[in-house]
């Protein structure tokens, strides 16, 4: 079969990622402006880390990624044409949006999929970030199989979980946003950011919540739940332990909210609210003092979850089950917690956030 014109154009030549992404990275071969940041400079970093390493010990899998790398750009371009979220546009000659605009609509929407409602390249952008989750995965892939140095294979899962948190910020906020209990001025930052990640598919807040949540799906992997009070309060323990004043803050100021607690819980035990509460009645049925994984879910009538360890995808996957559960009991008014913990924490973030830059205006 012969390969296309596209397929003749990535035939591989060892290049370095900078002939990809140069100092005036803005402007395309036909002129187009893009906002879309393909690459941060950290990223940057690691690709050419990856394609140094793989010149010489996989060219074939060098050959790959740079196809990749080569298509994400093609992919912002693209994207580019579309019009900025925030910049004033006015379509069909009569209506106008702004960004203001777009945060009242933001901040009116109640309840439904909103997908028909959103920008264009609001959509788009979100297949954006999903490629480039896959070419990350496909460079931590390369790197395991040419055995790197473990820095450098944590450095590149960093990165991946940094874009699946990115991907994730976005289900937050417009978790956030559905929630008309927040104040008004948190909701109305949270639709910035929310804009702001649209246009540029990259998000400052992630640089302040991703260690942390890293961090604690990272030791919570590392944990063996002890079914048995069902309390959790080793777990909670160790979590705290191992990590940051941020977490401790939001754990001692926040745990004392049902809804923040429950949503700790199904976190720690990777179980449904509804879930938890027929092990503790069924604990306290036949007087356990302790019980396995494997009875917990022989118990639940299910079976056993298996999981590849510490897969981002598998992250994502967990946090999207708790998020569709909370979304289902606010909808039908049920018992459980209704937001994620990762809802809670962002809010935590993002008000405290708000809190140091008005302390910052008045002590001017």
């Amino acid at each position: 079969m012969e390969e296309s014109g596209d397929k003749q154009d990535l035939l591989f030549t060892p290049v370095s990622i900078d002939e990809f992404f140069d100092n005036d990275s803005s402007k395309k071969n036909d002129d187009i402006n893009t906002n879309i940041v393909v690459l941060s400079t950290k990223e940057k970093e690691l690709v050419n880390m990856v394609f140094e390493q793989l010149r010489t010990s996989s060219p074939q899998s060098l050959e790959n990624i740079t196809a990749q790398i080569a298509d994400l750009e093609r992919l912002a371009a693209a994207i580019a044409r579309f019009p900025s979220l925030l910049q004033r546009q006015v379509f069909a000659g009569q209506e106008v949006r702004t960004q203001e605009s777009l945060v009242h609509a933001l901040l009116e929407f109640r309840t439904g999929d909103r997908m028909l409602h959103l920008p264009s390249k609001a959509i788009l952008g979100k297949g954006f970030l999903v490629a480039k989750f896959h070419t990350f995965v496909s460079m931590s892939k390369a790197a395991r199989a040419q055995h790197f140095h473990t820095k450098d294979l944590e450095a590149l899962r960093s990165a991946t979980l940094r874009i699946m948190f990115t991907i994730m910020a976005e289900d937050v906020y417009l978790s956030l946003l559905e929630d008309t209990q927040i104040p008004q001025d948190i909701r109305e930052q949270i639709a910035v950011s929310l804009i702001v990640l649209w246009e540029h598919r990259s998000d400052q807040n992630v640089a302040d919540i991703a260690p942390v949540l890293e961090a604690v799906w990272t030791v919570r992997d590392k944990l063996v739940p002890a079914f048995g009070t069902m309390v959790g309060t080793s777990e909670l323990l160790l979590l705290t332990i191992e990590l940051d004043e941020q977490w401790t803050l939001f754990i001692k100021e926040k745990l004392s909210d049902p809804d923040i607690s429950q949503a700790l819980e199904e976190f720690l035990f990777s179980l449904s609210h509804e879930q938890i509460n027929i092990l503790k009645n069924k604990i306290k049925e036949q007087s356990c003092t302790s019980i396995s994984r494997e009875d917990v879910y022989a118990l639940l009538g299910e079976r056993i979850p298996v999981d590849v360890e510490l897969d981002p995808r598998n992250f994502y996957l967990r946090y999207t089950i708790r998020r569709d559960n909370a979304r289902a009991r606010t909808r039908l008014n049920l018992d459980g917690p209704h937001k994620t913990l990762e809802d809670h924490f962002t809010r935590f973030i993002l008000e405290k956030n708000l809190e140091k830059q008005h302390n910052d205006i008045y002590a001017k």
